[in-house]
Parts: structure tokens; sequence; C-alpha cells
């Protein structure tokens, strides 16, 4: 897979940008929001310094379970600008098992109908199908089988994704969480697209249309195969 990037939050510290680019990082998931109050402090900072250096790069969301989903995308609209060279929107999916005030698990109908309304809330700001990232227990508690006409971005560390996910399409792999690349200092996650160089081109330029599933009926939601997917299988 040739195309390589990062994702990003203020853990990251001052990132250099033009090393960033310059050491072969194609894009960077940036983190923008969390639940309905939060703003990653370094967030409009990473984000223009990525534009300037030609880095693409996506605005994600980490979903609260806690707090209405509603507020959560109002939250992510208000913060987060509709630029139209960004890549799609990402909405971070799983457990928040490590928080002390919404730590819980909440059941799998409410975490669907949560997810349902931030991915169409976040696609009509920005215009962009949003992205799914989720990691292998988030994905087998709620989302096998669900929202297959969005690409996923999906984390495994200690095995390729086929072993993890099984009969899973995905647009991207998080492969580490503590790889090195020039312009951070310290660990950051990596990330490669799943697809070729010409693949990648046509993702980015036709960011909104070649998301769109074929053929899917309406109330039929994931039940066809999206257009994308078809160069992105396990491999």
């Amino acid at each position: 897979m040739p195309v390589h990037g990062v994702d990003i939050s203020r853990w990251q510290g001052k990132v250099d940008w033009t090393a960033l680019r310059s050491g072969g990082a194609r894009f960077a998931f940036i983190k923008a929001t969390e639940g309905g109050d939060h703003t990653d402090p370094n967030f409009r900072e990473n984000w223009e310094g990525a534009r300037n250096a030609g880095v693409l790069r996506g605005a994600y969301h980490f979903v609260y379970w806690c707090r209405p989903a509603e507020e959560q995308a109002a939250w992510f609209r208000a913060n987060v600008p509709a630029d139209p060279d960004a890549l799609p929107p990402v909405l971070d999916a799983e457990w928040n098992g490590a928080s002390r005030s919404c730590g819980k698990k909440i059941p799998r109908d409410k975490a669907l109908a949560m997810i349902k309304v931030m991915l169409r809330e976040m696609e009509a700001h920005t215009g962009k199908r949003p992205i799914i990232y989720t990691d292998i227990t988030f994905h087998k508690d709620v989302l096998e089988g669900e929202f297959n006409d969005h690409p996923y971005w999906i984390r495994s560390t200690a095995a390729e994704p086929h072993v993890r996910y099984s009969g899973r399409q995905w647009a991207f792999w998080q492969f580490t969480t503590t790889g090195r690349v020039p312009g951070i200092v310290g660990d950051v996650d990596r990330n490669a697209f799943h697809g070729t160089e010409i693949q990648w081109r046509e993702f980015v330029s036709g960011s909104t249309d070649t998301l769109v599933a074929d053929n899917v009926p309406s109330g039929a939601q994931g039940t066809a195969e999206p257009a994308w997917s078809s160069f992105r299988r396990d491999f």
C-alpha cells in the first residue's frame, strides 16, 4: 500500500508539517472535537499547518456515548470548517472505557441510532460521505454488517485486517500506534490507504461521488456494495 499518513491530536505536540510531508506523509486525520463541549486545543493550528504544507487532511470527532448525538453534531459543525479541499470527515466510534465520567457501554440499537444521526449531520455539513473509524471490540459489538455504504478506517495493530475484521470492506488501516515519522517527536499513529496511487487520486478527487454506494434501496442501509470497495478488499 503506497499511500501512508498519520492521525494526530494535541498529544503529538507541535508538528513540523513541512518535515512530515517531506518524510512521505500524504494525509493526516486531525482530532477536532469530542462529545458536545470539547475541542482539541491544537486543532486549528494543525488544520492550517497541514494545508499549508500540502498534506491532505480530514477532521475527526470522537463520540461520547453520554451526550445526545444532535448536540455532538452541532458541536462538530460549530468547530470544523466545511473546507472543500478537505478529506471526508471521520466519526471515531469506539467505547470510552478510559473515561471516568462516561465509561459505560450503551445498548447496540442506541449506539447505532446515535451513529446514524452523526453520520447524517456530518455529511450535511461537509457535503462528503463520512468515514467511520473503529476498533476490533466496537466493530464486533456494534458495527458488524452496518453502514456498509461508508468507508471504514479500522484499527488492527497485531494482525492484518482480514484476521480481525472478517468480511469488512475498508479504506484505511491504522497499523501501529507507536510509529515514528519526521516532523513529530515521539509516537504517532500510522495509517495506510487501501489502494494504489491512481485509486488514491480518485478517492481524493471524487470524495463525494465515489463514496456513494451503487443501487442502495431506500431503507436497505448496508445491503449493497459501495462503488469504491472493489479495490479495497482484504489482502
